[in-house]
């Protein structure tokens, strides 16, 4: 049998290198920050040209000796440049034309997700919308989608998702590997950094930060709609002092014409990361400032055939142990190189959904509590209560048992204990320890619950 937990153990980090957190100083950014926190879930969408060949996003280009990153030019038979060659032309033959971002949407809001973040250009460089920049991008004559209305896919995006009253957000490679200021072709490619030592040629670094300025004024210019966010990936360059990023130019862009936009310079550790964000991981204990878990639905980011999804119940448990630690659950989907999601993606967003409609007000705007969770019952709390979510440790027969203990909290009166989805009012009992309480699930409500997987208590502590 499959253990949540013992899952769940497997991406538990202790999270010290996270430690570190400036939070930003602008009255509007932490306004935002602040809103964005009462969100707690968002959809998080990889999609590129790539995914015609189903290979990890733009992972096959690096040059690193890693197995899983040179595995796709060897089953090709291909030399890295061949490769390179042949990746870069699948612009060429990109044409998603099921591209159906409103399906998107109505299965996200469905599923209680309150904010998009959309890769606009990953590490390749290929862009998702129409930059002037470049014409390595969907919308260039040479794809063939581009004279399709919907080209413009990230505007595409962007805006069915606030049209659902989504909040929008961009993910955007600062790597750039398509880029000749990033990846100089004068020089082979030596890994994911740049390849040339910025001190010996700050001409080219120079140019590489106007061109990630002029692209972060085009995102931000008002054509693609408010932006919540700016999540910026992989921002690490090489060693030396002089390969630096110009964060405060970019802020200065993206902030002048967006005011109060959310900046996330992931491991920067500076004034522009305004949040964290373990990936694929769930720190072990609560935070004391804003961060985000970003994990796949399968065990890629972008979509690859015949992979195995994550349960339903690992996803929901997912979702109670990263709102219990105060954080946001940032819940990944790969599209099909012709633009449609798999169908048992939907399955899970739908059955994500019929869970959040009996438990979403245990889930919004509320607060990591101590002690967060005490054996299968993690804690959340908002205004005058607390929520406590019992969570099975065998999910293949996931069932509450008939009385659940709460050892943190005591309830206000007789009647201050009920089930979300349930109006029936449960009877509970000091613990025989002191500490805390026993409350009793009947079996009329234990053969009729409100919903599978996971049960939250409604517990009035004020």
């Amino acid at each position: 049998m499959k253990k949540t937990t013992i899952i769940l153990a497997a991406i538990f980090i202790s999270l010290n290198s996270f430690a570190q957190y400036i939070p930003p100083v602008e009255e509007d950014v932490k306004a935002n920050l602040a809103e964005w926190q009462d969100l707690k879930f968002g959809m998080f969408i990889h999609w590129g040209a790539y995914s015609q060949w189903g290979v990890i996003e733009s992972w096959s280009l690096a040059p690193d000796d890693i197995s899983w990153q040179y595995r796709a030019r060897t089953e090709r038979n291909m030399s890295y440049f061949e490769y390179l060659q042949a990746y870069e032309h699948l612009k060429d033959t990109f044409n998603p034309t099921e591209f159906d971002p409103g399906k998107w949407a109505d299965a996200a809001k469905y599923a209680g997700m309150k904010y998009v973040v959309f890769t606009t250009k990953h590490h390749d460089g290929f862009c998702m919308f129409d930059t002037h920049q470049t014409d390595y991008k969907v919308t260039d004559e040479g794809c063939a989608f581009h004279s399709d209305p919907r080209a413009n896919i990230s505007k595409e995006v962007f805006n069915a998702f606030r049209a659902r009253d989504i909040k929008a957000g961009v993910y955007f490679s600062m790597p750039d590997w398509h880029n000749d200021d990033f990846w100089w072709r004068k020089f082979p490619p030596k890994s994911t950094r740049a390849n040339y030592t910025a001190a010996n040629h700050p001409e080219k670094w120079a140019a590489f930060q106007d061109y990630i300025a002029a692209q972060l004024g085009e995102l931000t210019s008002g054509e693609y709609g408010d932006l919540m966010l700016m999540w910026y990936d992989m921002p690490v360059t090489d060693d030396s002092k002089e390969a630096k990023y110009d964060w405060e130019r970019f802020a200065k862009v993206v902030r002048g014409n967006q005011p109060g936009t959310i900046m996330v310079a992931r491991g920067e550790r500076s004034i522009y990361e305004n949040y964290q964000t373990p990936e694929q991981t769930i720190p072990e204990k609560a935070l004391d400032y804003p961060w985000e878990s970003c994990v796949t639905m399968t065990y890629s980011w972008s979509y690859r055939p015949d992979l195995e999804y994550k349960s339903t119940a690992t996803i929901l448990t997912m979702l109670v142990q990263i709102i219990s630690r105060g954080g946001n659950f940032l819940l990944n989907v790969g599209p099909r190189p012709d633009g449609t999601l798999e169908e048992t993606a939907y399955e899970r967003l739908h059955e994500i959904g019929d869970w959040m409609q009996v438990n979403s007000e245990g889930v919004y705007a509320t607060k990591a509590v101590a002690p967060y969770q005490d054996g299968q019952v993690y804690y959340t709390a908002k205004g005058d209560y607390v929520y406590a979510y019992y969570v099975p440790e065998d999910e293949a027969s996931a069932e509450i048992p008939s009385q659940v203990s709460i050892p943190s909290f005591v309830p206000v009166s007789s009647r201050g204990v009920t089930m979300l989805g349930s109006k029936q009012t449960l009877k509970w009992k000091a613990a025989p320890d002191g500490k805390g309480v026993v409350v009793t699930i009947p079996e009329s409500l234990r053969r009729k619950l409100p919903c599978e997987h996971i049960w939250c208590l409604k517990i009035k502590v004020k």
